[in-house]
């Protein structure tokens, strides 16, 4: 990306900034500049995007899956995202708006697509093999929730849902088939995070599922990052110019509030739930999705993991720095220099990092009599660690604080 800014500035902005110094004041010649930049990259960006992907976004390997489940009554929309492990589109389904997610891991390494599908059958649904119990099932399954989400007292209950799950067809059995289907979704990170966050307001509802496909609920409004710039082309930005385009793009300041509001509670949410802790690790406005009424909505929760899984990576892994401990972008550990492994607690709990965001997000654009002591309360809550000792009273504690401040800042008006 630092090339890519030089090679621009050489390219297109060099031949015109003297004479433009000339005549403009240096700060207009900043933001024509700026623009020149935007310009460029942005589309450049969009035809990598589209031509990396135009191929990828035609839905084949899913149709596949589709017409062969109970799900046929689905209308594709839009393909909304396309990765080596997942494609992703918005479609209608029983005339509610749904987001429609397929795994395709091992079909887009072909260009014979219908015998990738075959060959990804192979692995994604090679368990349970013929001759497998119901009981033996259900030990498969409570063994691998413990993996995956640790050795809790509430799994047994989660085992019986699953169970009841599997069967697609309700005729009151397993059959092989429907329990290589749901193993074949339990592999899905995003798909145990839905069953073991099911029961939470701010996290997407399950619709629908069949093979490794599966629907929730439509896709929520997303924050003015994703509406308004290329992922690629955020960091190019000053930090002045961010918070002016969250101003002119983003929801009204009560509005913001009120989704703030659902992003604590969603914090609340991840921590002892009946499942277990966990997670955020990618802490970005991108993942700030709300409703069309303003409540907060988990836009991905793919970046969302359970504490387990988090630890069985960190724990013992060898690390010179700090650095080297990173379980997906921001969950970090320290790094125990002597023995030379990371540790297993985290740095920074989910609490202070969305309190990080939320300064961007609530500060511009605040109310003059709320501004100083809202930034106070974030001030605190960004300092907080991970420590046992904070955790659990001195957590709650400035979680409550900045919930009641900003309540009282809405309530009894339009926006509550």
């Amino acid at each position: 990306m630092r090339r890519l800014r030089r090679l621009v500035h050489l390219v297109l902005l060099c031949p015109f900034s003297k004479g433009l110094q000339g005549r403009l004041p240096g700060l207009r010649v900043k933001y024509v500049l700026l623009v020149w930049l935007g310009i460029f990259v942005g589309s450049w960006m969009v035809y990598v995007h589209y031509s990396s992907y135009s191929e990828l976004c035609r839905g084949h390997v899913c149709q596949v899956v589709i017409d062969l489940c109970e799900l046929q009554k689905v209308e594709w929309r839009t393909c909304l995202s396309s990765s080596p492990g997942q494609q992703v589109y918005s479609g209608l389904w029983q005339n509610k708006e749904v987001t429609i997610k397929c795994g395709i891991e091992e079909a887009l390494n072909s260009k014979a697509w219908p015998d990738a599908v075959l060959r990804r059958e192979l692995v994604l649904f090679e368990k349970p093999t013929r001759g497998t119990s119901i009981k033996e099932f259900q030990e498969m399954i409570l063994g691998f929730l413990k993996a995956n989400l640790g050795d809790l007292p509430s799994l047994p209950t989660l085992v019986d849902q699953i169970l009841l799950m599997a069967d697609f067809n309700k005729d009151s059995r397993v059959s092989l088939a429907e329990a290589k289907s749901v193993w074949a979704l339990l592999q899905r990170n995003e798909f145990l995070l839905l069953l073991s966050l099911q029961e939470k307001e701010h996290a997407s509802r399950l619709l629908g599922y069949c093979g490794d496909l599966y629907l929730t609920e439509g896709v929520p409004h997303g924050s003015w990052h994703g509406a308004v710039l290329l992922p690629a082309l955020r960091p190019l930005l000053p930090s002045v110019l961010h918070r002016a385009l969250q101003q002119w793009f983003g929801p009204a300041w009560p509005w913001r509030a009120k989704i703030a509001i659902g992003l604590l509670e969603f914090v609340e949410e991840l921590f002892h739930g009946s499942y277990g802790t966990f997670y955020m690790c990618e802490t970005t406005l991108a993942n700030v999705g709300y409703t069309a009424t303003y409540d907060f909505k988990m836009a991905d929760l793919q970046q969302v993991a359970p504490e387990a899984t988090v630890r069985r990576f960190l724990q013992g892994r060898h690390c010179e720095q700090s650095s080297d401990c990173i379980y997906g972008r921001d969950c970090r550990a320290p790094c125990d220099r002597l023995m030379r492994q990371c540790k297993g607690d985290l740095i920074q709990p989910n609490l202070a990092k969305v309190c990080e965001l939320l300064r961007d997000y609530l500060l511009p654009g605040a109310p003059a009599d709320l501004r100083e002591e809202l930034g106070k309360q974030l001030r605190t809550c960004t300092t907080l660690s991970g420590l046992a000792s904070q955790v659990e009273a001195h957590h709650s504690l400035v979680l409550s604080h900045l919930k009641t401040l900003l309540w009282r800042e809405i309530s009894n008006t339009n926006y509550s």
